[in-house]
């Protein structure tokens, strides 16, 4: 191929679609409603270092009063000032910390990148990264990211920059089948129906029906492995999981954004 060719200047639909393309962050129900506080910290990242437009969910009109009530009363207006939705179109960027919403818009959505928020803040020159001092930490991967291998390696290197030993697991990457709690309870309907690749035809015999006592004592089990290393996630249902077996569980949210501030 000619240079020429490898430089042709863009036609003008091509660049007018370019301009039209929009990045969104979803800043997810279920992790908002759980951490309104640090989830607040995270949007005002979003604005003021990537001016993309912030939602609620990846589809439109999910359990809005239901999250909306569990808000504290504080940030209650907040959050219903945020779109429910996006409009995802073809050649629309997508980034998310919940992997849900990130398996329903590739499977609803032909044509939008979908990304993790942990590879936005990677992308992000100016990030100020908090020094954690070589702290060691075990970590955890989530089966419901188990092939997202560009995700899983930015989670990595976040760690090095915030100077943390990390301590890998067996079943790390895409051998785990670790999603905390979430597997021992049935699977929402809305996933089964809107992503069913993910949740149905690659999750057969993944999800279980068993009481809170029974998934405690699962989790214990599991969590023993730890013994007393704290154990880093980059998922809200890994997390809720190690915290019911006992572990010492920490969200990366949580070490990127609650001793940081990224205008300084």
């Amino acid at each position: 191929m000619r240079l020429h060719e490898i430089c042709k200047p863009m036609d003008n639909n091509t660049l007018l679609q370019k301009q039209m393309n929009k990045s969104y962050y979803i800043a997810s129900c279920v992790f908002t409603s759980r951490f309104p506080k640090l989830s607040e910290q995270i949007q005002e990242y979003i604005r003021e270092r990537h001016n993309m437009e912030i939602v609620r969910c990846c589809v439109p009109k999910y359990r809005i009063k239901q999250f909306e009530e569990q808000m504290p009363e504080g940030y209650r207006d907040d959050w219903k000032a945020l779109p429910d939705t996006g409009d995802f179109a073809s050649g629309d960027t997508v980034y998310s910390l919940c992997h849900n919403c990130s398996a329903i818009i590739e499977e609803t959505k032909p044509g939008v990148t979908v990304r993790s928020l942990w590879e936005l803040i990677l992308s992000d020159s100016e990030f100020r990264y908090p020094d954690y001092g070589h702290q060691k930490m075990m970590i955890q991967d989530c089966w419901r990211a188990k092939d997202r291998r560009s995700e899983q390696e930015a989670v990595r290197e976040l760690l090095h920059r915030l100077n943390i030993d990390v301590v890998e697991q067996e079943d790390n990457y895409e051998k785990t089948d670790f999603c905390g709690n979430s597997l021992f309870r049935p699977a929402p309907v809305r996933n089964l129906k809107l992503a069913p690749h993910r949740f149905v035809e690659n999750a057969q015999g993944k999800f279980g029906d068993y009481t809170l006592e029974e998934q405690r004592e699962i989790m214990q089990e599991y969590c023993k492995r730890f013994q007393a290393n704290k154990v880093l996630v980059y998922c809200h249902y890994c997390l809720e999981g190690l915290k019911l077996g006992g572990a010492d569980g920490v969200h990366i949210a949580s070490l990127l954004f609650e001793n940081t501030n990224f205008q300084e």
